[in-house]
């Protein structure tokens, strides 16, 4: 885990509890990507670094945003330039939306297979990873010829390696002890 990761979690958690008490979970995760992408630009951050005071960070960051950021989301770039913390915003962000996730029971699942799923095969995936997850499941499908047939599934630390090349990995494996 990064150092990054770590210092970006607080201003996510608070980040996060404001967007519960505003009830405006989509509108924080626009503010926190705008930003975030505002922070990884190479111009924004060398700009930045020139400025040296956190005030002027601030003033510079939001200026910026323009009318991407509201008052809240203003007050957060502040206490961060203050913290020095500007260069943290995409772990941030990262962040918020994990726990927004986990806020509204829903999870991103990776599936792997040798061919296209079907809109049939994916809702049925779909309807049985909900059921496994406890969770409103959203699928990210790519296409892997060398997986031969079936399919793997990664959800979080979860994989479920239905493959035939798993298969036939799993297989020699046991052959051979």
């Amino acid at each position: 885990m990064s150092k990054l990761t770590i210092v970006a979690r607080p201003y996510a958690k608070a980040a996060f509890d404001v967007a519960v008490e505003q009830k405006a979970l989509d509108t924080w995760a626009t503010m926190l990507f705008f930003a975030a992408e505002v922070a990884k630009n190479t111009e924004v951050a060398s700009r930045l670094r020139a400025l040296g005071s956190a005030e002027n960070q601030a003033d510079f960051f939001i200026k910026v945003c323009a009318e991407q950021l509201n008052s809240s989301g203003q007050n957060l770039i502040r206490i961060m330039a203050e913290n020095h913390r500007l260069v943290a915003l995409p772990e941030v962000f990262d962040a918020f939306i994990q726990l927004k996730a986990e806020y509204e029971k829903e999870a991103t699942v990776d599936v792997v297979s040798a061919t296209e799923l079907d809109a049939a095969q994916q809702a049925k995936l779909v309807e049985a990873l909900s059921q496994r997850l406890a969770r409103k499941v959203k699928l990210n499908c790519s296409v892997d010829p060398a997986v031969v047939g079936g399919m793997v599934i990664k959800a979080g630390d979860m994989v479920i390696d239905g493959s035939v090349r798993g298969k036939l990995h799993r297989l020699a494996t046991a052959l051979q002890s």
